[in-house]
């Protein structure tokens, strides 16, 4: 009866991920997500009028390290293995 099922194309129901996998995607997004935040702002109030503070360590180093590091954090989820111990 296993046979007929298996030429048949069975369906695993089971889930791609594990709970670990899912935890480290979240971790990801939320650094992604930060590094976003920190690279907003900084805008002048008046449009004629020229602010430097576009160009602080926040916005140029420190938010586009932590999208990269947050879309490495999203590779190793991916590609970490749920199962072994």
């Amino acid at each position: 009866m296993k046979e007929k099922n298996k030429r048949k194309g069975s369906f695993n129901t089971d889930f791609v991920f594990g709970k670990k996998n899912y935890m480290f995607m979240l971790i990801g997004l939320a650094v992604i997500a930060l590094g976003f935040i920190l690279m907003s702002g900084g805008g002048s109030e008046d449009p004629n009028e020229f602010n430097d503070a576009i160009y602080n360590f926040q916005r140029i180093r420190l938010a586009p390290t932590l999208v990269l590091i947050g879309f490495g954090i999203e590779a190793y989820a991916i590609l970490l293995n749920p199962n072994k111990k």
